[in-house]
Order: structure tokens, then sequence, then C-alpha cells
């Protein structure tokens, strides 16, 4: 699957099997994940991966969209460390940037995914650091559930010419 195909037809799946995923397999999606830009290139992220299906269940009593963890084969939290960013809050973009390389990557291998938000919720976020044992200064930006899908979804058109503004911002009128 090239790039643009990945982008244009990758979508949030939240229903898998329970068949599980070698580990070379998730191993190559951190890879991918790594691959992402960020700020002065001081790569401020940490991979937590989860196989361990207790760890996935508990996550679903903090976490009020995270049923799907409860068929997903593994769950890869992305975490900014705050000892390494180069301006404080920079984590948060290197993250996204990364949690979106292991989206397009996942389903590029013919798996499916979908993004869990964690930061800035307090209530995710705190269950999450203690559950994982984080240092103080690693902060969880979000899970991917990540698994084999029960089916295929269909991609969706999200173009829209009213959010795209030329050279400047131009009211609609």
């Amino acid at each position: 699957m090239d790039a643009m195909d990945a982008i244009f037809t990758r979508r949030s799946v939240r229903n898998f099997t329970y068949q599980p995923i070698p580990l070379e397999e998730l191993e190559i999606l951190i890879r991918a994940a790594m691959q992402a830009p960020s700020a002065g290139n001081k790569q401020p992220r940490q991979y937590v991966v989860i196989t361990d299906q207790r760890k996935l269940e508990e996550i679903t009593t903090f976490h009020p969209y995270a049923q799907m963890l409860l068929e997903a084969s593994a769950a890869v939290v992305i975490c900014g460390d705050e000892r390494i960013q180069p301006k404080a809050g920079y984590w948060a973009q290197d993250c996204s940037a990364a949690m979106e390389n292991l989206l397009l990557a996942v389903h590029a291998r013919g798996l499916g995914a979908v993004w869990l938000g964690v930061y800035p919720n307090p209530d995710r976020m705190n269950p999450l650091h203690s559950m994982l044992n984080l240092p103080l200064e690693v902060q969880p930006l979000g899970i991917a559930a990540i698994g084999f899908p029960t089916e295929a979804v269909e991609p969706v058109d999200r173009y829209d010419t009213k959010v795209v503004h030329w050279n400047g911002w131009q009211e609609e009128e």
C-alpha cells in the first residue's frame, strides 16, 4: 500500500478478533512511529507496548472509551518525555506525529487501530501513570488499541472546502 492509499483509506477500528499480533510485527509498527518528525529532532518519546490482557482490561476501568481493549491484541501507549523535549510543551506535538505514523503503519500492515486520547485528562493520565509505573517526567499522550479487524471499515472523504483558507483567513459568505 502506498502512502497516499494509507492516508485516504485509514479508519478507526474498534472491533477486533482475539488473534495475537506477532512481536516482530509490533516492533515494525514501533519503528514506523519512531520515524515521525520531532522538534529539534530530540525525539522526546517513549513507547509502552502492552500485550498483557489483564493490563488492557485494567485500562477500561478508568478510560471511558477504551472498551475495545477487551478484544484488542495489543496497545501502544505513546508518552512524552519532558526530560528530553527541547522546549516545554512540544512533546505533545511530537507524540501526536508518532501516533499518526503508528496508525498509518497499522493500516498499511493489514491491521486495525484506534487512537484513545489520554492527555490532557488527569482522570486518564494519573491511573495510566500508576499502572505503567511511568516516571514523573513521562506523560502519556494516548493509547493505540491494535488488533486484527473483524471487518473492513469503509473510507470516508473528509475534504471540506469551507475549512480551507488560501493566503489568509476568509469568512464564508
